[in-house]
């Protein structure tokens, strides 16, 4: 399923950038948790949708998909950075 489609039906977006790059702006919608918080945060992250993870290029979104799918999320999708994103 393409990213624009798991966004379609409801996919958790997170944010995983700095504080001032979320305050510099994001995805509508997105759930912020910096990359480095996240693995004290996971309870924040739904397990029930599919999560879609982005940040300036993908590198700690990549991480973190990572970090997530060790946790055992099961739909878990790195959309790259946040220009990347479908609009």
């Amino acid at each position: 399923m393409s990213i624009q489609a798991k966004l379609a039906a409801g996919a958790v977006i997170l944010d995983v950038r700095t504080r001032e790059e979320f305050a510099g702006g994001a995805y509508p919608g997105a759930l912020h948790i910096p990359v480095q918080e996240l693995p004290q945060r996971l309870g924040e992250v739904p397990r029930d949708k599919p999560v879609v993870i982005y940040c300036a290029a993908g590198g700690r979104a990549g991480a973190a998909a990572k970090l997530l799918q060790q946790a055992g999320f099961a739909d878990v999708s790195n959309a790259g950075g946040l220009c990347d994103m479908p609009g």
